[in-house]
């Protein structure tokens, strides 16, 4: 292969690099991509082969190098934790006097919580177990954790 002909090599092996980084997305495969472009500029210059090669090698050692403690940080970080009253939302409660939309009472981490359905249309009774979807202030909004039986139609 002739000496000019090595930046169109390189520049196939970036986007092939690229493309395999874009579906494992590891950051190896786009450090490697990168580094194809560099040898791909660096063969557009003329310069030789062993030349490329070290150019390739070397970017790909940088970025390695230069990217892996930011990498390490990020995978050891702990997960982000809930707080205070974010802490209940996705939590079961359980309902102690009926809850429409304009208040209730629920049982929900061992206290009493005044409560809202979170549907404005809905009216749950008391004994239902729901799940916390928002706090508002000191009110939880509630969902039904299942579907509530129909009202019995009385005949008087």
């Amino acid at each position: 292969m002739g000496d000019l002909m090595w930046w169109l090599f390189w520049l196939v092996t970036a986007v092939v690099l690229g493309v395999a980084e874009f579906s494992t997305l590891t950051l190896v495969f786009g450090l490697l991509a990168g580094s194809a472009l560099v040898a791909a500029v660096v063969a557009g210059f003329g310069a030789s082969f062993p030349l490329q090669l070290l150019a390739f090698a070397a970017t790909g050692g940088v970025g390695l190098v230069a990217l892996r403690p930011v990498a390490k940080r990020q995978l050891t970080r702990p997960p982000p934790t809930r707080d205070g009253s974010d802490a209940l939302v996705g939590r079961s409660a359980y309902v102690t006097r009926e809850v429409s939309a304009t208040g209730g009472l629920v049982h929900l981490s061992g206290e009493d919580w005044s409560a809202r359905a979170y549907d404005e249309d809905l009216v749950i009774p008391a004994g239902v177990r729901v799940d916390v979807l928002q706090i508002e202030g000191a009110t939880a909004l509630v969902h039904p954790r299942d579907p509530l039986p129909e009202p019995e139609h009385r005949e008087e």
